[in-house]
């Protein structure tokens, strides 16, 4: 074992990489394995299509979540989802805006910058950011969607304070992937309670990222084509055993972006949606055949963001 293997394992760290692929003994509140999560879901009459869809194939879709940002959702809308949220016991995730993709700002827009993209440039926009969470959380919304370093601290913060629900979720949002096991203690430790990784991470990385957080792990399965397109459906059984609890998302590939979403792109999102509601069945179809043993969280889930309102 060299100097920074030992130092590593003195922190409780891995000291390696995990080849052995240990199955993980973590679970779910509720004693499950795994969730399945649609993204990109940007308003009301999507999430009416997804859960309509689910219904059709007899998926249970834990989680839905949306990426134009609160900004861009009225009152109305947001209400209509939380409305849904409860009636399904369905967790609705809203990302936090604005966001630096889309600001004033150039850099962000950069081919160096992209990933600086979900972050809030300045105090103002931080705070606009957190605004917006009040608004979402004052409406019922128990979850959200965070890509700021310094967001999250505020959020937590807030919790604390007790400016905003103690059970509220914060989800790490892909553009702001934790991609080793120090940085996802790090997220944790700052107030991140669901983590989402890369879409190309391998499995001994999975791995030792499990050994380290408690907290759920949010994969997508299939990823976007600028985030490199992957389908890792075969690969569904393995992530459940060693990264367990894990939200398996779907997103798609040859797909056409939709943030931010509006009335002139709803119909595509639409359609979208509903094929990745197909291609979760699809995905869960390949862990019923050779992980038969992994428990799906039911609707109303421990845990589970779902809205709420008093």
């Amino acid at each position: 074992m060299n100097k920074a293997q030992a130092f590593a394992a003195s922190l409780g760290l891995p000291d390696k990489e995990q080849y052995q692929l240990a199955t993980s003994v973590k679970t779910f509140e509720d004693g499950a394995h795994y969730r399945v999560e649609i993204p990109s879901v940007e308003g009301p009459a999507i999430m009416e299509s997804v859960i309509a869809e689910a219904k059709q194939f007899g998926l249970t879709v834990n989680r839905v979540s949306q990426g134009s940002g609160i900004m861009l959702l009225s009152d109305s809308e947001i209400n209509d989802m939380v409305q849904m949220g409860m009636a399904e016991g369905m967790e609705v995730c809203l990302f936090v805006g604005p966001r630096m993709s889309f600001d004033i700002g150039a850099m962000s827009l950069s081919s160096s910058g992209k990933l600086l993209g979900g972050r809030h440039a300045g105090m103002d926009q931080l705070l606009y950011g957190l605004e917006e969470i009040f608004r979402a959380a004052e409406l019922g919304i128990r979850s959200v969607l965070v890509a700021d370093e310094g967001l999250l601290w505020l959020i937590n913060q807030a919790k604390i304070k007790g400016q905003l629900p103690a059970n509220l979720v914060v989800k790490i949002s892909a553009l702001m992937s934790p991609t080793n096991p120090v940085n996802a203690r790090i997220f944790t430790e700052l107030g991140g309670t669901t983590l989402n990784l890369p879409g190309d991470i391998t499995l001994p990385q999975l791995s030792s990222i499990r050994t380290v957080v408690d907290a759920p792990i949010d994969l997508y399965i299939e990823s976007p084509d600028d985030m490199g397109g992957f389908i890792r459906n075969y690969e569904i059984p393995e992530i459940v055993r060693i990264a367990s609890p894990v939200y398996l998302k779907f997103r798609l590939r040859n797909a056409v972006s939709v943030y931010p979403a509006g009335i002139h792109n709803k119909e595509l999102a639409i359609a979208q949606c509903r094929e990745k509601v197909r291609r979760a069945h699809l995905g869960i179809q390949v862990l019923d055949r050779y992980h038969s043993s992994a428990i799906q969280s039911d609707k109303f889930a421990e845990g589970l963001g779902i809205p709420s309102v008093h």
